[in-house]
This record gives C-alpha cells, sequence and structure tokens, in this order.
C-alpha cells in the first residue's frame, strides 16, 4: 500500500488514484438517507465493494438509518421533560451500532471480510462532556489491524468514549459522523476521505430555494468554512476544520449516482500534532496591515440604493476596498465605513466626498446632514484559524488582549475563520505583540518585514489551478437575531466585557459591527454596537445582557428576530474592485435594504429584513450567474 500522498499535489492528483487504480487507503462516510433501507444499505455495501476490488482498502463511517435519532429523541422527550444527558447519549449511540452491524452482514454476504466497530472499540477518545464532546484523539492500532488483515472496518459515527479508562459513551454532536470520519482518515493517514450525502455534491445555493443552483467542481477549505449555512446540511464545519487543519482531502459525492462529486481542497498540513485533535490551537495566525485608511460616510440614509451607489461609483473608480461595514442606529440613518490602502486614499476620498451632497439631498428633512470621515492614521490586526467556529471564547480572548494591552478597537469585522480589529497605527506593534503572545503564535519574518499580511486563501498545487471564481457560493441565514447595545462608553476593555460575558454563558456571535458614529454621553464618547447570534439564544441574551448594562454604563439592550443574512463568498474576489457593489446593486433593484454590512477577505454578508431573505439570495445568486440550465433533483 503507498504511503498517505504528499499533502496537497494537486486536485487532479487525488482524483487519479481512482482512474489509474492506484492502491489508496480511503475513508467513505455515509449518511442517514444513504442508509435508510435494506435496499440502499445493499448499495451501499455494492459501492464499498467495488472499491476494495479497485485495489483499495476501506474503513467505512456511517450515521444512524433515516430519522432514527430523531425517533430516540421524541421516545425520550416522552419520558423525560429534561432528559439526562448522560443517558441520552447512551440512547442516542444505539443508532449508529444498528447501522454498522447492517452494514457490516450486507458486505459479507457479498464475499467481503468486514467488521463493525463502534467509537469505543475504534478508540476514539473525546471530551467529558456529554451531548457536545470534540475529539481528542483515536487509538489506530485495532482500527489498523484489520484493516491490514483485509477487512473493510465499519465504524459507528457521531460517537466516542470520555476516556480509555472511565469508558463513559459520548456523542459528538450536529454533524458527528462527518467529523469522525475526517477525524478518522487524519489519524490513519487516509490519502483521502468520500462523503456520501443525498446531493451531488456541494451547490452554488440551497437548490431548494434557488432551482438553477450548480453543482461546484471543487472549493478551498476557507470558503467551505465561510459558507458554513450553506454547507451544513452537506458537510459540518467541524469536519472541514479538521480536513484544513490536517490537510486531508476531501470529496463530498451523491450515494445515489456515481458522479464526481465536489473536492474540498485543503491547504499543505501544518504538521500538528494528532493529540488533542479538535481542541488544538483554534487560532493559525496573527496578521497586521498598517498599509491602511478608513472612509466614513454618517448618517446615510436608511434605504435601498445607498450601498449600491456609493461602492458603484467607488467601483467604477477602480478603488479596492478591504473592510465594509453598515452599522444601524436609532431614527432614519445609518454609517457606514470602509478601509482602502493608503496610497488610494485620495481616489476613495473623492468618491466619498462627491456621493455625500447627493445623500444630504434624500436624507430627511429634520434629520442631520450625510458627512464624510477619514482617518489616516489606522491599522489592521486579524487573527485567522480555522477553530474560531462555535468557539465564543476566542473573539472574547483577543478584545480581552487588546484591553489589556490598552489598545482601543474603532472597527470590528469578522467572519467565520477570521475576526479583524482597526486600532491607531501608533498601538499596532503592541496589539500584534499581545495577540501572538496569548494566542502562542510564532512571528512570521517576512510579515514582520512587509509591515502587511499577502492573502493567498488558495494552496499552491502541483499543477496550477484556474483562477478561481470571484464568487463561489450564496449562502442564507434565517436563523440569526441581532441584539444591538447602544451608547457603550468608548474606551479599551469594553468589548472585552461584552463578549466575554457571552463566552461566559457560551453565546457563540456571528457578526459584529462597531458603529462610526461617537456621541458624548456625561462628557464620555459613547458608539453602539450591534452583533448577531442564534435565534434560540436571542431572548435570554437580551435579558443577560439588560441586567448588567446599567452596572457596566450602556444604555439599551434592543433586540430583533426579524431578520436574515445572506452572503456571498469566492477566494477570487481578493483584488477586484466591483464585486460589492455587484451584490448591493442586485439587492437595490429588487428594493431590499441593508440594514448591516460586513466583510472579510473572501466573504460579504448583509443583513436584511427576515421576509426578504429568500429574495435577497435568489437576486443574488442570478446576479453573478451561478445558476446553470440544469436543475438539481434532491431524492426525497
Amino acid at each position: 500500500m503507498l504511503s498517505r500522498l504528499p499533502n496537497w499535489q494537486g486536485i487532479e492528483e487525488s482524483r487519479q488514484h481512482f482512474k489509474y487504480k492506484v492502491m489508496a487507503l480511503i475513508v467513505q462516510k455515509y449518511g442517514g438517507t444513504s442508509v435508510g433501507s435494506v435496499e440502499r444499505i445493499q448499495a451501499v455495501a455494492q459501492r464499498v465493494y467495488k472499491t476494495v476490488k479497485a485495489g483499495n482498502s476501506v474503513v467505512v463511517v456511517v450515521s444512524a438509518m433515516g430519522k432514527t435519532t430523531d425517533g430516540l429523541v421524541k421516545i425520550a422527550k416522552e419520558i423525560a421533560q429534561n432528559p439526562n444527558r448522560r443517558e441520552m447519549d447512551m440512547l442516542l449511540s444505539t443508532g449508529e451500532q444498528v447501522t454498522i452491524a447492517l452494514v457490516s452482514m450486507a458486505l459479507q454476504e457479498i464475499g467481503q471480510p468486514a467488521i463493525s466497530m463502534t467509537g469505543a472499540q475504534v478508540g476514539i477518545v473525546t471530551e467529558a462532556e456529554h451531548t457536545r464532546a470534540r475529539i481528542l484523539h483515536i487509538e489506530t492500532e485495532r482500527l489498523n489491524h484489520h484493516i491490514a488483515q483485509g477487512k473493510v472496518v465499519v465504524v459507528a459515527g457521531f460517537q466516542g468514549i470520555s476516556s480509555l479508562r472511565h469508558m463513559e459513551i459520548t456523542t459528538l454532536g450536529r454533524g458527528g459522523s462527518d467529523t469522525s470520519a475526517v477525524a478518522i482518515a487524519a489519524a490513519i493517514g487516509a490519502n483521502f476521505c468520500e462523503i456520501y450525502t443525498d446531493v451531488p455534491g456541494i451547490l452554488t445555493t440551497d437548490p431548494r430555494l434557488v432551482a438553477q443552483a450548480q453543482l461546484m467542481d471543487e472549493i478551498t477549505c476557507n470558503e467551505m468554512l465561510e459558507l458554513a449555512s450553506l454547507g451544513a446540511k452537506v458537510l459540518h464545519p467541524r469536519a472541514v476544520e479538521i480536513a484544513r487543519n490536517y490537510g486531508v482531502p476531501l470529496v463530498v459525492k451523491s450515494s445515489w449516482c456515481d458522479d464526481p462529486g465536489t473536492w474540498v481542497i485543503s491547504p499543505k498540513p501544518q504538521g500538528r500534532s494528532l493529540v488533542n485533535l479538535e481542541i488544538a490551537r483554534p487560532v493559525d495566525n496573527v496578521e497586521f496591515d498598517t498599509d491602511q485608511a478608513k472612509v466614513a460616510l454618517l448618517r446615510v440614509p436608511d434605504k435601498p440604493g445607498v450601498a449600491a451607489r456609493l461602492f458603484g461609483e467607488i467601483s467604477r473608480q477602480n478603488v479596492d476596498v478591504d473592510l465594509i461595514i453598515q452599522s444601524i442606529h436609532e431614527g432614519n440613518s445609518n454609517d457606514i465605513a470602509f478601509t482602502v490602502t493608503a496610497p488610494i486614499l485620495k481616489r476613495a476620498e473623492a468618491v466619498a466626498a462627491a456621493i455625500a451632497p447627493a445623500l444630504r439631498n434624500q436624507s430627511h428633512p429634520n434629520s442631520d446632514e450625510a458627512e464624510v470621515m477619514i482617518e489616516q492614521n489606522i491599522a489592521k490586526v486579524s487573527i485567522a484559524g480555522a477553530g474560531m467556529i462555535g468557539r465564543p471564547g476566542v473573539a472574547a480572548k483577543m478584545f480581552a488582549t487588546l484591553a489589556e494591552a490598552q489598545v482601543n478597537i474603532q472597527m470590528i469585522s469578522t467572519s467565520e475563520v477570521k475576526v479583524s480589529c482597526v486600532v491607531d497605527a501608533t498601538e499596532c506593534d503592541r496589539a500584534v505583540a499581545a495577540l501572538r503572545h496569548a494566542f502562542e503564535i510564532e512571528a512570521d519574518n517576512e510579515q514582520k518585514e512587509q509591515g502587511k499580511v499577502s492573502h493567498s486563501p488558495l494552496p499552491t498545487p502541483h499543477s496550477p489551478l484556474p483562477t478561481p471564481p470571484p464568487v463561489r457560493g450564496v449562502a442564507l441565514d434565517m436563523n440569526q437575531a441581532r441584539l444591538a447595545i447602544r451608547q457603550v462608553p468608548d474606551r479599551p476593555g469594553m468589548a472585552a466585557k461584552l463578549f466575554g460575558l457571552l463566552a461566559q454563558h457560551n453565546v457563540s456571535v456571528d457578526m459584529i459591527i462597531q458603529s462610526q458614529r461617537c456621541r458624548i454621553v456625561d462628557g464620555i464618547p459613547r458608539r453602539d454596537i450591534a452583533f448577531t447570534v442564534s435565534r434560540i439564544d436571542g431572548e435570554s441574551t437580551q435579558q443577560m445582557l439588560t441586567q448588567v448594562a446599567s452596572e457596566l454604563g450602556w444604555g439599551e439592550v434592543v433586540l430583533d428576530n426579524a431578520i436574515a443574512k445572506v452572503s456571498i463568498v469566492g477566494a477570487g474576489m481578493v483584488g477586484q474592485p466591483g464585486i460589492a457593489a455587484k451584490m448591493f446593486e442586485a439587492l437595490a433593484q429588487h428594493q431590499i435594504n441593508i440594514q448591516m454590512i460586513a466583510t472579510s477577505e473572501i466573504k460579504i454578508s448583509c443583513v436584511v429584513a427576515q421576509e426578504q431573505g429568500v429574495k435577497a439570495l435568489q437576486v443574488i445568486h442570478a446576479a453573478f450567474g451561478l445558476a446553470g440550465s440544469e436543475k438539481v433533483v434532491i431524492p426525497v
């Protein structure tokens, strides 16, 4: 058997394993619909048998059959209003145990040696956290022994044990089988991992909302992570995180056909230890850029078309914008701020100054006039890493670190894999040093010399990949709520206190926007901070923050449940002016008002009214030409 492929030697090289029948070690994962009946299990067995006969060694990871897990949860809730989490793990882990036995029997019936193994038998060791454990490491000796004997090992996904001594059964939570499969692939050095599901791969958007959504041939791990809300039902972000961190080549395929699917491209592995596999360092790098300037338009009308007009003109002047934020305020106006590189500040300032008078004329007669604000001596500092998803303490740690270093935050922009803060340029070195120390990151000498980060989200393959499209896909999240805290004191430590509180209560935050407009109240400069959370956390979070607001000197805490977040993602948008403008123009043409904007290098997100969310997704998908002529059919 060949050793693991050098990672990443190009997407084509991994594809050639099947074409030329080179012996490979492959992990295949089959979801609940793929093993939902006797006929489907037999079809899976045939697919696995075919793969083995092509000269490969195979480990199969399976989910519970069909809706088994949902049925078990329902029964538990009928017996106990608040079931014990340990007993829930004991109950839910039985679903996968049924499937592994049946799949193993099906393989044996057609003459393929196979053995079924639970998570405990494989040695998937997790945190001692019931119902949502993360994988610490995998004892591979027993697994490798059976592989060496020519057996197909059928493993129960979604589950593990807290330790080999205590043997407490744990489950991994949502997406656990994907996570199990990729973690096993990393642990045994598999050549690649195949995720089989009921769709043909990763699509440009949700085919239930856009019938002409198209299949992607490939997508980078960073793009996939940024499209977490789009891909969660196909490929869970935790699985992508492991693939990214350990350089596991990953492909998503349909279990209903033999189409090639979508390759999720992993960067070169970083030499990470397989100990503490899922809880290792969540931040890979601290980046900074001192070649930045900020342009802000204050008190612009809160109506469709304003952002489209501004960034349309910016695009026509060939001005490349980095961060964009739009914050919402009381009344009928917003602030829009963006950063550019210092050499093109004059052009950006000229565009903003030319547009501001037109916005004044459209403003409400009783409102203040729009104003252009320029700031030159700024820097952007960022933490980046795939381990930030679902870990509310990471952003909080960044803000606390900056507060301890007496660095004030002027702008905040977040994504699934990066948190960026704009600070005073004179505080940049102090901020970077503090963040590197806090997250145990060694300094990048090349970046230190240049003073700015170079954006290269795509890995360097053996054979050059074609230039990626500016937009890979469009995602819609209808399950968020927005919280706005009025009149937060503008001084170091406020963001740290706020997001530290949220982390203590295990509240994950998505978009974070700090307003540019500053008010003086009781002699203290104050700004509004708005952020989005899962809708199920909205009311409890509002209550918790309201209780501490007066103590911390904050104003009112306002909750809005009627929002939707629509996002575009693409590694090819880096250095291409006009992508944001095109998105905003598509929304403006259909009278969809943008309430908030947040960006990263490869993602632009807008908050709109919930009732306009689906329409926003559809018009943006069409605007970027992502629709095709073929309709993707999802099996019932």
